[in-house]
């Protein structure tokens, strides 16, 4: 089979690359210029896609003596990521990019175009397993490594992406990668994983949309309102900088009345106010979501029991599941906290991966008693 191997210039894409030579697939090895100025994006283990990791992706195809191309993604992914990614905040939402990049750029766009050059399917170093059903159904899986699962942000896969995937990782620890990259003679074998959002170099959030929203942001500051008394305890200067179970950088000039650690509850970016309140307020036990994306048939009987995970490494929660054409109704039997509109509900049967919704809103334990 020709395969595209999408290779990051990291030591995950790099033996999966390697094994889907070994598995005896004709491999051509690419690697994604996602950044207009690759040269800002990288600092330290943050980041990637930058020219350091290009010629990292470059070397490591010559071990494994593969043809390798450069695809410069970079218009698009600004448009369908970066952009988003601004306007999510904007409305006060969070928003996770590493799915909507899997979504718009590695499993559409370039999943499109290497379809498009006559290959069959793209290669990548995730950590998650396919597996054929009976009935010929691609099924996406949890991978065997828990700590480095990341099925959660393929959920945005649909079964034809599915069916022209490859993720050679999935039945490997990272430990056991790392061994083999070593064996194998690629350099990366000791490179440092990268974390945070690769086009925000620094790490911060708050900082990078300041300055990138500029006078498209929906407020230049406003109130920090206590949601018990509805005291005035702070100022901010933009509700952009907020997120949804948020402690830290709350600069709060005047306690709370009962001495306690406050965390954001909203966020309303119309008015500027950022609402906060004790951790207890934070926990909801329904969820509704929409533009769901099912990696194949929909289940047609409801509610159905599931597991939902709310975070790309967060905690898997038992859940009862109704679905009504576009709108995603979750009922959790264990109450999540810090669940924020924007975030990504991934629907889960035992180890498989059902589906993905984005939430839009959330109910509190009691609120509506």
């Amino acid at each position: 089979m020709k395969v595209i191997a999408a290779m990051s210039g990291g030591v995950d894409s790099a033996v999966a690359a390697a094994r889907a030579v070994e598995a005896g697939h004709d491999v051509t090895g690419i690697h994604l210029a996602l950044s207009r100025n690759p040269a800002s994006y990288r600092s330290g283990a943050r980041g990637c896609c930058t020219l350091e990791d290009a010629n990292d992706a470059r070397r490591a195809a010559d071990v494994i003596g593969i043809p390798f191309y450069v695809w410069d993604l970079s218009e698009r992914f600004h448009e369908d990521v970066v952009v988003d990614f601004m306007d999510e905040y904007a409305a006060g939402r969070t928003p996770n990019p590493c799915l909507r990049c899997n979504e718009k750029i590695k499993f559409a766009a370039v999943l499109d175009r290497a379809l498009g050059l006559g290959f069959e399917a793209v290669a990548t170093g995730h950590y998650a397993q396919l597996r054929t059903a009976a009935d010929r159904t691609v099924e996406l899986h949890r991978a065997v490594d828990h700590d480095k699962d990341q099925s959660y942000v393929l959920g945005v896969l649909t079964q034809d992406q599915l069916r022209h995937s490859l993720f050679p990782l999935g039945d490997t620890t990272k430990t056991e990668i790392r061994a083999e990259a070593a064996e194998r003679g690629l350099l990366v074998a000791e490179k440092p994983d990268s974390h945070d959002i690769c086009f925000v170099s620094d790490g911060d959030n708050a900082g990078w949309l300041r300055e990138k929203l500029g006078e498209r942001a929906p407020n230049h500051g406003g109130a920090i309102v206590d949601a018990s008394s509805g005291q005035e305890l702070g100022r901010h200067d933009g509700t952009y900088g907020f997120t949804i179970g948020q402690r830290r950088g709350l600069r709060l000039g005047t306690p709370a009345a009962d001495g306690k650690p406050r965390f954001v509850l909203d966020i309303e970016p119309v008015s500027g106010t950022v609402t906060v309140g004790p951790r207890d307020a934070l926990t909801v036990d329904r969820i509704d979501a929409d533009r769901p994306r099912w990696c194949g048939a929909v289940p047609t009987s409801y509610p159905v029991s599931v597991g939902v995970q709310l975070r790309a490494h967060g905690a898997e929660h038992r859940a009862r599941l109704t679905v009504s054409g576009d709108r995603v109704a979750v009922e959790l039997l264990e109450p999540a906290q810090g669940v924020a509109p924007g975030q990504a509900a991934v629907i889960y049967d035992g180890t498989r991966v059902l589906g993905s919704a984005t939430i839009v809103a959330t109910s509190r334990i009691g609120a509506d008693a």
